[in-house]
Order: structure tokens, then C-alpha cells, then sequence
């Protein structure tokens, strides 16, 4: 979800709270296989029959969608629920569905007593900062706890369990070299929600002084990149630099740094060259062997639109195979 997404998705549970309803917020806290609501996936009911978000859809989301209407109209709803899906045909505990895999959502009973902290969710999201929000079976609290990943989540039985969430978690794509693959990419990054920083070393370049996508654009020196780009599972880098040694200067600043991805763009010919180059220079066969090079899915992309596709669908497919 993006942040605007989610910014909303909050905006619309505090409006429903400050209009004093009470609203079911139905979280996927665990989703594994083929599930159609992933880990974080997030849905409010409000107590006027409005819905807004999803958990998946189909007709798992219809029925707990329908569960908790009736619940939150009784005189004393349930405050927490715990609930097991099951996609698979005649399983127990089954959603109807019958994509395969399995997701644990659980619904939290908001009321105004909550409206502070759907304040402080949204207050966070409008500023870039990051606030952790635990679930349990007796907890809906907002922390300044810091978190190494977005998710982590822990289920002993239907009473005992934790979820906790970054709120405000960024993904950021790194893109090394302001070309007009970099152009197409921060185009495209942006659509789905990365926060994208661009850099270059050219001055007076066209494509990078017309790039409008990326959030923040630098010249620097390649020799110093690793000074601005902070280890950790949230730094996604693209490394596509207009010649051979750049990418190579990049790359060796960066390939003993640990981010969640690191890629090249270029042709199988000229990374082997790199990489035999680098060998010499003391950089191992493992430490090469992180790096996604080329970057991209094979899709026999050429144009840089079409590169960029490539480069969005690897990057989204390691972040999205993450969840627990």
C-alpha cells in the first residue's frame, strides 16, 4: 500500500470515530502460499455499514465483512477476534475459497478512546516518521519502538499471539545514473509508493533536470555513494550509470554494505568483464553473487519504460516474497 493509500485508509477510520461510530478494523496479521490478503492488509467496517480497504476480497472478505456489521451492531460487540482462514476446498476452518494458503485476520473494536491514536498513525504518515503498532489479544497500542523489518508476528493459539507493524516503513529505491532508464524508473517507483532518490555525477543533464518522479534528486561523486545511501532492509539500489567504469566504481563501494537489493543494468558481456575486474581487485565470488545483475526479470524488455517493468516486477517480487 502506498502511503497516500494508507493515509487515507486512516483518514476515513478517524472520520467515522470524530462522527462518534464505533468501527472494526480487520487486520491480516499472518498470511502464508497463495492467500489472497497479505500480511498488513488492512480493512475498517464502521458501524453506518460503510467499508473502506481490503483483506483480500472474494468471498472470505465477504463473509468476515459480514460478521463483523452484525457484530458491531450488537449492544456489546466484541472488543478482539481472532479468525483462521483457510483457502483450500472442504479444509476446516475453510474462507470458501480455494486459492490455496492460509491468512489470520483479526478484528479490533475501535471507538473514540482511540481517535488520539489514529491521530498520531496519520500525524506520522504526513511527516515521514515512523511508529511501530502492536496487536495482541488484549493490546492495540502505537509505540516509538524500532523495528529491523516492516512485520513480525508471533502466534501461539487464538489467545495468545503478537503482531507488531511499522507504520510509516518507506521503501526506498536508490537509483544510481539519471538517465532515461533512471527517468522511467522513478516514474514508475513512484506509482507504487518508493520513496526514489536519484543520483548522478553530470551536470546540465536533460533527463535528470526533467525528472518531476523522484522525491529527491543529488550530484555527487560515485566515489562517496556509500555515504549517502544508510544500510538496512528498507534500501533497494539500481545501478545504471552512463558507462562502465561508473557502474563498476558504484558497485564496489556498495557490494560489501548490506541493503535488500542491489542490482546492475547492462549486457551479460560487459558485467562478466566487471566482475572478473573486481575479482582481481580482492571482492569475492560471494559477495558478487548478491548482486542482481543484469537487473531485471528477462522479459526481453528494450525500451527504458519496458526495462523499468523488468526492474519493478524483480524488486517487487523479493520485497512481496518477505512475508511471513
Amino acid at each position: 500500500m502506498t502511503i497516500n493509500y494508507l493515509m487515507d485508509f486512516w483518514k476515513q477510520i478517524l472520520a467515522k470515530l470524530a462522527a462518534k461510530q464505533k468501527v472494526y478494523l480487520l487486520s491480516v496479521i499472518e498470511s502464508t502460499g497463495s492467500s489472497p490478503g497479505r500480511q498488513g492488509f488492512k480493512m475498517g467496517v464502521a458501524q453506518d455499514g460503510i467499508i473502506f480497504g481490503s483483506i483480500g476480497g472474494g468471498v472470505m472478505e465477504h463473509t468476515l465483512v459480514t460478521e463483523a456489521k452484525t457484530l458491531i451492531k450488537q449492544k456489546e460487540s466484541p472488543a478482539i477476534l481472532f479468525k483462521k482462514q483457510v483457502h483450500r476446498k472442504k479444509a476446516q476452518a475453510g474462507s470458501g475459497m480455494i486459492c490455496s494458503g492460509e491468512q489470520n485476520v483479526v478484528f479490533h473494536l475501535l471507538d473514540v478512546q482511540h481517535e488520539a491514536m489514529i491521530r498520531s498513525i496519520i500525524h506520522v504518515l504526513e511527516t515521514s516518521q515512523k511508529v511501530t503498532l502492536t496487536l495482541s489479544n488484549d493490546l492495540f497500542a502505537v509505540s516509538d519502538d524500532k523495528m529491523t523489518n516492516k512485520f513480525y508476528c508471533k502466534i501461539k493459539k487464538s489467545t495468545d499471539w503478537l503482531y507488531k507493524e511499522q507504520i510509516g516503513f518507506k521503501d526506498t529505491l536508490y537509483i544510481i545514473g539519471g538517465g532515461h532508464v533512471g527517468l522511467a524508473c522513478s516514474k514508475l517507483f513512484n506509482i507504487l509508493g518508493f520513496n526514489v532518490v536519484l543520483f548522478d555525477n553530470r551536470q546540465d543533464l536533460n533527463t535528470f533536470e526533467l525528472n518531476t518522479f523522484a522525491h529527491q534528486k543529488q550530484i555527487i561523486d560515485y566515489a562517496k555513494v556509500m555515504n549517502y545511501i544508510p544500510e538496512g532492509n528498507d534500501s533497494y539500489i539500481a545501478i545504471m550509470t552512463n558507462k562502465y567504469t561508473d557502474d563498476k566504481l558504484a558497485l564496489a563501494k556498495l557490494v560489501r554494505n548490506k541493503y535488500k537489493f542491489l542490482g546492475v543494468l547492462g549486457s551479460k558481456a560487459k558485467l562478466k568483464t566487471m566482475y572478473q575486474v573486481l575479482k582481481k581487485e580482492g571482492f569475492s565470488e560471494a559477495e558478487l553473487a548478491k548482486v542482481h545483475a543484469p537487473i531485471g526479470l528477462p522479459i526481453a524488455s528494450q525500451t527504458p519504460d519496458e526495462i523499468a517493468v523488468s526492474i519493478a516486477a524483480q524488486i517487487i517480487k523479493l520485497r512481496n516474497s518477505g512475508n511471513c
